[in-house]
């Protein structure tokens, strides 16, 4: 069995190539990613929306790959923007580092724990190439 989650998307709810209504991740090995805002190697936060979600989406990415998994394996996304953040252009900032790739995804508007912080992004993944029973 693959550790990979599969999307569950019912005919009658809206179908979004970005995202996904659900998915089922098989038991195993998972790792929960903490929000991770768009800040250089430093702790800097880089200047303006996309700068910082691109950064926040790279992140995400590092800690994935540290942990021997990839963004294939994520099964969902929670992106948290600043309070009147444009949403689209969040999406558009994250689909250049993150692509076409389809996950559950949750997004709201928050007052950032940090000040300057425009985003904040967590993710859930299971580990690739771990064995399941």
């Amino acid at each position: 069995m693959t550790a990979q989650p599969t999307p569950v998307d019912p005919p009658q709810l809206h179908h979004n190539p970005a995202f996904a209504q659900g998915m089922i991740v098989p038991a195993g090995p998972t790792l929960y990613v903490g929000g991770q805002n768009g800040t250089d190697n430093t702790g800097a936060l880089l200047d303006g929306l996309g700068a910082q979600t691109e950064q926040a989406m790279r992140n995400v990415l590092a800690v994935l790959a540290e942990a021997g998994t990839g963004p294939e394996n994520v099964a969902k996304l929670t992106i948290y923007l600043a309070t009147g953040v444009d949403p689209g252009a969040a999406y558009a900032a994250t689909r250049s580092v993150w692509g076409d790739r389809r996950t559950a995804v949750t997004v709201l508007a928050v007052t950032p724990a940090r000040p300057g912080a425009l985003v904040e992004i967590e993710a859930v993944a299971t580990l690739a190439g771990e064995e399941l029973e």
